[in-house]
């Protein structure tokens, strides 16, 4: 059954002249808006940025097997929170292509694909690891926090066969070392695993931060950011 994203995508738009887009996914049973304003009220701002455009999109509203089959606002659904499930990647597949057409639209409206981060929160950094390391190679970066992939996730099968000179987005993730959702030792095991595929970029360990989002860490990603698309860029 194919399930649409939802239609609300959230726009922050740049300071200055717009040179680059960064799209920000929610975690599981969040919205566009929700994560937003999470992040609002850590910052006691926006996220904002002189060149960079940001976009919270909601993801589709889906039967999701932890919640009993109830519907929530999910990026994929997956039989538990665990590493070691298969991964659905019907429901994964579905949101990318629609994630995208996002990425798509910023190009279309003159945004160098080198000039795109995708990035997110817990189930949202698994979802832009998929798409930036299996369909979006030559984007400007990846971020996960609080973030996972499964132990035989796709996408280390993809990176390991792939060939030539391919653009390999760098990837920047934060983890609690408190998290009793999504435990440090299942984000340090998707860091290494996708190091050993080829893939660069930081691993912060948070202090006593556990499954969320932290003040800390956002200005972490505010200066990663900017190196990845220059406000000169």
């Amino acid at each position: 059954m194919s399930v649409s994203m939802g239609t609300n995508v959230v726009r922050v738009m740049p300071t200055g002249k717009h040179t680059g887009t960064v799209i920000f996914l929610h975690g599981s049973g969040d919205t566009g808006q929700g994560v937003r304003e999470w992040i609002k009220t850590l910052l006691g701002k926006d996220l904002t940025f002189p060149n960079l455009k940001l976009l919270y999109p909601t993801a589709p509203l889906r039967p999701y097997t932890p919640l009993d089959g109830h519907n929530s606002y999910v990026w994929f659904d997956r039989q538990r929170i665990s590493p070691d499930v298969p991964e659905h990647l019907e429901t994964i597949n579905s949101s990318a292509e629609q994630l995208s057409q996002l990425v798509r639209n910023e190009i279309n409206d003159g945004i160098l694909l080198r000039n795109i981060v995708i990035g997110g929160f817990s189930m949202g950094g698994a979802m832009a690891m998929h798409l930036g390391y299996r369909s979006l190679f030559g984007i400007g970066g990846v971020f996960a926090l609080s973030s996972f992939l499964n132990d035989n996730s796709i996408v280390y099968k993809e990176l390991s066969n792939q060939v030539g000179d391919g653009h390999v987005p760098p990837l920047f993730m934060c983890h609690g070392d408190r998290d009793e959702l999504v435990y440090l030792s299942w984000g340090q095991q998707t860091f290494e695993l996708l190091k050993k595929n080829g893939v660069e970029g930081q691993f912060h360990i948070l202090k006593d931060a556990f499954h969320e989002l932290k003040k800390r860490e956002l200005r972490l990603l505010n200066d990663w950011l900017l190196e990845r698309v220059p406000i000169a860029s």
